[in-house]
């Protein structure tokens, strides 16, 4: 055993020297004893689980500096596998092949130990390597989402509480790279500071090696005894107390293995700030056994997406429901029977069509309210690809310029041609259970409206995206193994009201979109396409014409 144990630690401090040059890393596997012993000593040291003076709570609400430990003390004991936030970097950031690459290397990854630090900076090595550093957006636009699903309610109450008293909160991720953890801790936790290892850039592109960010760390140091407070550690491991900014903390409480056991996820209605956005394709989360599932699924999904569109595009919407069910594709109606297409312009003699208002979850939204009401309905859109245009089975989509006046008039022309019209006001998809602000362009068009609740559910992949290619929407939605869609026809509602100046558009606007969050159970937000689009690709979601060709701004 001796000899095996030798054999493997000579193996992975040749990889550590591989990888990043230096001495290996004090091991993962160090003793309490030795570890306590070798490493600076914080003049208190308090277990959390056990009867100590003064408690943390006490401490906290004296409005010092907090040191947060982010791999043990911040996120839950059942993340200790970095391995599928390193995933997500590579599938969504890298492609599918990359992620087939980390995939397979992770027997190898298992047997180094999945949080030792040479399985770490493989793990980053193969995930960042070759991408372009000004590009990367999976740290705010991706991976929020995952981590707070992880983060405990034990280490939130701290930040909170330090945060309630005003002190300040630092954030220390001891294996994470600092671009990953960064967006959550700032954007949606508040802290001030984030103290991390960073990843190296050779002519704007990720090496796939980290380094120590010594700078960062004196700077903290520099703030802590320039604030003239001792700054207070929580840690979850007795391997924080090797990092520098240890020696900072007057007292440091630890929170036994026992204690991190009974910790419980922070409930959503607890977030600090809500998760409205998010991108990337994966619907789950990308364990190893997952994403090999995944991988395993995606030739048959491929094939079943074929089938699944040619059945969709030749054969009539009462004959291709059942068929498209029986393959996984499924839709129902709820609470209630198809509207009365009748409006008041029959009685008077003209036929005018009829508008349905219906938020925004894919770019299926029309083909499901057009196979609900088995009629063909007109939808209108600020942009679709052309393939997603040609696929579509409810024909041409008429586009939007984003110009009021001239937008008001397409969609009025085709209502006085008999058409039923399709809008979905939010002017952009969201995939979390909330409404984006309706724009009251529709509430002037009409003498009523029709809302419609949509919902979908899939499996394996998100059929949206802010940062990727919008033509392959439709795959990704067709090779999901199963997916439901979710039609809820409300109550008709009377806006002729604002085309007499009685009430404001706006007005009749929010009232639609409450009727349908409440009809959906989601919450109404201001939020908007823009605001959408600054925070998951980095520019306003306007698709402009250079040259009289269409760009956008960089993903």
């Amino acid at each position: 055993l001796s000899t095996m144990a030798k054999k493997q630690k000579l193996f992975s401090a040749l990889l550590s020297f591989i990888l990043h040059g230096t001495r290996p890393p004090i091991s993962s596997r160090v003793t309490a004893t030795a570890m306590t012993e070798s490493s600076p000593h914080p003049s208190s040291l308090h277990h959390l689980g056990r009867s100590s003076h003064p408690p943390m709570a006490e401490k906290i609400a004296a409005g010092r500096t907090l040191v947060l430990d982010v791999d043990a003390a911040l996120l839950l004991p059942s993340s200790s596998s970095l391995f599928p936030y390193f995933m997500l970097v590579a599938l969504e950031a890298g492609g599918y092949l990359r992620g087939l690459v980390l995939l397979l290397l992770y027997p190898i990854i298992l047997s180094m130990g999945r949080a030792s630090d040479v399985a770490v900076r493989v793990m980053a090595m193969v995930a960042f390597c070759g991408l372009r550093a000004s590009r990367f957006r999976a740290g705010r636009a991706v991976l929020p989402k995952w981590f707070m699903e992880d983060v405990a309610a034990e280490g939130f109450e701290a930040m909170r509480m330090s945060n309630a008293t005003g002190g300040r909160r630092v954030c220390v991720t001891r294996w994470l790279p600092r671009v990953m953890v960064e967006g959550l801790l700032r954007d949606y936790l508040g802290a001030e500071a984030v103290v991390g290892k960073e990843m190296k850039v050779l002519w704007g592109f990720y090496t796939g090696l980290m380094e120590e960010e010594d700078e960062v760390v004196l700077e903290e140091e520099k703030k802590i005894m320039a604030e003239g407070d001792d700054a207070l550690g929580f840690c979850g491991s007795l391997e924080f107390l090797l990092h520098p900014l240890s020696r900072s903390c007057k007292d440091i409480y630890l929170a036994t293995r026992d204690d991190r056991a009974t910790w419980q996820a922070l409930p959503r209605s607890k977030y600090p700030k809500a998760v409205v956005f998010h991108d990337g394709r994966l619907a789950f989360r990308p364990t190893a056994g997952s994403t090999l599932a995944m991988f395993m699924w995606l030739p048959f999904g491929v094939a079943l997406a074929s089938a699944r569109l040619t059945v969709a595009l030749t054969v009539p919407y009462r004959y291709s429901t059942p068929i498209l069910a029986a393959t996984g594709m499924s839709w129902r109606l709820k609470a209630g029977e198809r509207p009365p297409l009748q409006t008041a312009g029959v009685e008077r003699g003209c036929r005018r069509g009829q508008l349905f208002v219906c938020n925004h979850r894919t770019l299926l939204d029309p083909v499901y309210v057009s196979v609900a009401l088995d009629r063909p309905v007109r939808a209108v859109s600020y942009s679709l690809s052309r393939l997603s245009e040609l696929i579509s089975p409810i024909g041409r989509t008429v586009r939007l310029t984003r110009d009021r006046d001239a937008d008001g008039r397409a969609m009025g022309r085709l209502l006085e041609s008999g058409d039923l019209v399709v809008v979905c006001p939010e002017g952009t998809t969201c995939r979390e259970p909330y409404l984006l602000r309706f724009s009251p362009l529709f509430a002037e068009l009409s003498d009523d409206v029709v809302p419609v609740g949509v919902a979908v559910e899939t499996a394996m992949f998100y059929p949206t995206t802010a940062g990727g290619l919008k033509c392959l929407d439709p795959f990704f939605y067709m090779v999901n193994p199963r997916m439901c869609y979710t039609v809820q026809f409300l109550e008709r509602v009377r806006t002729a009201v604002v085309r007499e100046g009685k009430v404001p558009s706006a007005d009749m606007a929010n009232l639609v979109q409450k009727k349908i969050g409440d009809a959906l159970g989601y919450s109404c937000t201001m939020l908007t396409r823009k605001d959408k689009y600054l925070m998951l690709a980095g520019n306003d979601g306007v698709v402009r014409k250079v040259d009289g060709k269409c760009s956008s701004a960089p993903y």
